[in-house]
C-alpha cells in the first residue's frame, strides 16, 4: 500500500507524460480543456496524478481509436 494508506501511487505531471508519450505542456493543454486523465491538485500550485488512472486513460483511449476493445 501506498503512502497515506492508500493503494495508488500519485506521479508528477513529467512523469505522467513520459507515461503517455506527451509533453508536459500537451498534457496542461489536456487538463485545461477537461481532457485527459483525472488529476488532483492538493494545493494551488501542484498537480498530480495517479499512476494507474493515467495508464486506464491511455488503455482506454487506444481501444477507442483503434475500436479494439479487450
Amino acid at each position: 500500500m501506498g503512502e497515506w494508506g492508500m493503494s495508488s501511487e500519485f506521479i508528477q505531471p513529467a512523469e505522467a507524460a513520459e507515461i503517455m508519450g506527451l509533453t508536459v505542456g500537451a498534457l496542461a493543454r489536456l487538463r485545461s480543456d477537461d481532457r485527459g486523465p483525472r488529476f488532483y491538485k492538493p494545493t494551488a500550485r501542484t498537480v498530480l496524478y495517479k499512476r494507474e488512472e493515467v495508464i486506464a486513460w491511455l488503455e482506454a483511449t487506444v481501444h477507442a481509436m483503434s475500436g479494439i476493445t479487450a
